[in-house]
């Protein structure tokens, strides 16, 4: 294991014993969690995408304010909902977001999970051209981003511009070099898992595939993974490719550990339906952190990853979340080979 970071879903609500009321509380809360995780030692901070809902929907200005604010940390999504972005304008908010941070984004993107609303991305003006689907859209937004990024001019510059243009067609601006490379792909299933390898990014997978074949969800996600890999391979890519796995992981070290998850964890996958669609939902993990140890060894998708990524229960506040990384950090990352 060699990366371990947080992804937050950045809930808000006025429930009782929420500590996140309001967007703002969300948005300025996620800048100071990032801030303790470097603080800790953690390798990155990442936030979740929803459209219409009381959680984090437009994260460019959220990932520059932690860019700016940080040194070390790696920060992104996990994902953007590729159905509902202006490739362009994306392409633009990305390359700033980059070079704020000096070169620090981890940009997780897909076709995006079960929406708020119905077709919501008709809202943001999107529709998929006759014959094709929401997901066909999402993957040609994504193949306009990924070029766009990549540097190369497209655009005819207008003869008697108010500046003086550089020769030849015009990229969008600014550029991040490297930022291509930095793209990830959320996939649910093993079939998207080596398309993505076929695009060249990387493989971002979450506690849920859109597929069961009656095995556990760890080994069907290393299935995955495996997969993923010899695509990789078998396109010819130069560069070693990133995978990360997210897990909901918490080490009973305290008696207010105990109260909020003294139950245990979901010992058993679930299995489902969503989107019409069989799907498995990986089991959650909260023991004392030898036991914890023993439970996450046995995990073959997390030792197949090099980046695990810690679903934290944002709305418990900044100390608590903070309190929970540092648990993982200090009593179990390491026995699992971290540092």
């Amino acid at each position: 294991m060699k990366n371990i970071g947080f992804l937050s879903f950045g809930h808000w609500s006025d429930a009782h014993g929420s500590q996140v009321r309001s967007g703002s509380d969300t948005l300025l809360q996620s800048i100071d969690l990032a801030v303790a995780a470097e603080e800790l030692g953690a390798d990155g901070a990442y936030f979740r995408v929803h459209h219409f809902a009381r959680q984090l929907a437009s994260p460019f200005p959220l990932l520059s304010a932690i860019g700016a604010k940080t040194d070390r940390i790696e920060i992104g999504t996990g994902v953007i909902d590729m159905r509902y972005e202006n490739p362009l304008y994306m392409a633009e908010d990305a390359g700033a977001a980059d070079l704020i941070s000096g070169g620090r984004l981890q940009l997780g993107i897909s076709r995006g999970s079960p929406e708020q609303v119905i077709e919501g991305y008709k809202y943001f003006g999107y529709a998929p051209p006759e014959g094709s689907t929401d997901a066909d859209m999402a993957r040609q937004h994504t193949d306009v981003f990924l070029k766009v990024i990549s540097g190369d001019g497209f655009a005819q510059p207008n003869p008697r511009p108010m500046f003086p243009n550089p020769p030849g067609l015009l990229p969008i601006e600014p550029q991040s070099p490297g930022l291509r490379e930095r793209i990830w792909w959320g996939a649910g299933s093993r079939a998207t898992a080596e398309w993505t390898a076929q695009q060249g990014m990387n493989l971002m997978s979450s506690t849920l595939l859109t597929e069961d074949t009656g095995v556990p969800f760890h080994q069907l996600q290393a299935e995955q993974i495996e997969r993923y890999r010899k695509a990789w391979t078998d396109a010819g890519h130069s560069r070693e490719p990133r995978v990360s796995v997210s897990r909901s992981i918490f080490a009973i070290v305290d008696d207010l550990d105990r109260a909020y998850f003294g139950r245990g964890g979901s010992e058993d996958d679930q299995v489902g339906v969503i989107d019409n669609a069989v799907a498995r939902f990986g089991r959650s993990y909260a023991d004392e952190p030898d036991k914890l140890i023993e439970q996450l060894r046995e995990d073959e998708a997390i030792a197949a990853a090099d980046t695990l990524l810690l679903t934290v229960p944002n709305q418990l506040g900044v100390d608590y979340n903070a309190h929970v990384l540092e648990s993982i950090l200090t009593h179990v990352a390491p026995a699992l080979g971290w540092r």
